[in-house]
């Protein structure tokens, strides 16, 4: 069963395009090294619930955008080891002061794979 990293975070709307060339350049480097996926998706159909949602786990405000994304690994080895040569690469070096958004805000895990079709 694959491996999967889960991010749910919130970019401002105004920041959007620099997020995308951020997660092309990450994408790209992720795939080089081994993993299976790599997935950015914009919010389109996000209501903000009353006690739970995607807008208010990430504290979403009214000038942002939910990203919800997510990359696949053959394991948890692999990816560990993805992970790993991933953060030595330099070209990943300025990811994080790049970063156009708040990343205390954002959500992520590791998660073993239950079911596909």
């Amino acid at each position: 069963m694959a491996y999967v990293d889960g991010f749910v975070l919130a970019i401002p709307k105004d920041r959007l395009d620099a997020y995308k060339a951020l997660t092309e350049r990450a994408g790209s480097i992720w795939m080089e090294f081994g993993a299976l996926s790599y997935v950015e998706c914009v919010a389109e159909d996000v209501p903000y619930g009353k006690l739970t949602s995607f807008p208010r786990a990430v504290q979403a405000r009214d000038d942002e955008v939910v990203i919800f994304s997510w990359i696949t690994y053959e394991s948890r080895e692999k990816r560990d080891e993805i992970n790993a040569r991933v953060m030595q690469d330099p070209r990943m070096q300025d990811c994080e002061t790049a970063a156009p958004f708040d990343p205390e805000r954002m959500i992520f895990g590791g998660f073993t794979e239950l079911t596909r079709f």
